[in-house]
């Protein structure tokens, strides 16, 4: 082989091989996401299930059931020797006191909500509060004129808002408003994805998801009885009319990583032994699926 031959040789095999890892980082992120972990759905308790007890006294019963994130409410008496409710406004030695109750159960509050702050100062304290205590996720209704400042304050604090779904009329019962809603808004803005308040708009949960695909931050999960019926209550996770087992496989298509939040609406004075069904029931789903 002569100089020129070998020259167009060498051209040619380096074009190949430049051609194969072009090729293969043409198809490689189809195959190359990260597998999802167990440990990528935080499963949590939105301490409203237990709004008739104190903070305190809620996160005691959370402990017992093996739960190790919390949703903080807003209107929650916080007990455990401190006055006041688990208000965004309150002091900063207020907030060291509520952080000491969870430490003290080796409990972290990753979401807060559902609150509404009326005006742009009280979103800007609601974003301090959030930071300093190291909240993730802020969950709220917010008017769809308050996003463009909402969207700026998501992208400064890095902190998230899930925007929630109550039943029709509420606003944003429909998942299509609320995709029409954040439309120009940072990633950071997405839902918090109600599956029982869905129900009860008579709406299929998985189609729901399907919409919301990419914009999913959390979920409230619950059980229901029945559907379409505004006063359907919670039942034990896997024995109500949710189908569960869908919503799950759907988290798992989507490759959903967040909390998952225990929102459990019905007997309000003894509602800890169904906490713990449910609770059991998704770990066991999530094993299997995640596995």
């Amino acid at each position: 082989m002569n100089l020129l031959s070998k020259a167009v040789f060498r051209t040619v095999s380096t074009l190949t091989f430049c051609m194969l890892l072009l090729l293969l980082s043409i198809t490689r992120p189809a195959t190359a996401q990260k597998k999802l972990q167990p440990s990528d759905w935080k499963l949590a308790v939105q301490a409203w299930t237990f709004h008739v007890y104190t903070f305190a006294e809620a996160l005691d019963k959370i402990d017992s059931a093996g739960v190790k994130y919390v949703e903080g409410f807003p209107n929650q008496e916080i007990g455990g020797g401190v006055e006041g409710k688990m208000d965004y406004r309150m002091d900063a030695g207020k907030r060291r006191r509520v952080q000491q109750l969870l430490r003290r159960k080796g409990i972290k509050m990753l979401s807060y909500g559902v609150v509404k702050p009326k005006t742009d100062s009280e979103w800007v304290q609601l974003f301090r509060f959030a930071r300093a205590m190291d909240i993730r996720n802020i969950v709220s209704e917010p008017e769809e004129q308050q996003i463009p400042l909402i969207s700026r304050l998501c992208d400064e604090y890095r902190i998230n808002v899930a925007i929630h779904d109550h039943p029709r009329p509420s606003h944003y019962w429909n998942p299509d408003i609320l995709l029409a809603a954040i439309k120009e808004a940072s990633p950071r803005i997405g839902a918090c994805a109600d599956i029982g308040h869905w129900l009860r708009s008579g709406l299929d949960p998985v189609e729901c998801m399907r919409k919301l695909e990419g914009h999913i931050i959390e979920f409230h999960m619950k059980d229901l009885n029945e559907k379409g019926v505004r006063k359907a209550h919670d039942l034990p996770w896997g024995t109500g009319i949710s189908n569960l087992p869908a919503v799950m496989q759907e988290m798992k298509k989507q490759h959903f990583k967040g909390v998952v939040s225990i929102e459990y609406e019905y007997h309000w004075e003894n509602n800890l032994p169904e906490v713990k069904a449910s609770a059991a029931y998704f770990n066991k789903q999530k094993q299997a699926l995640l596995k």
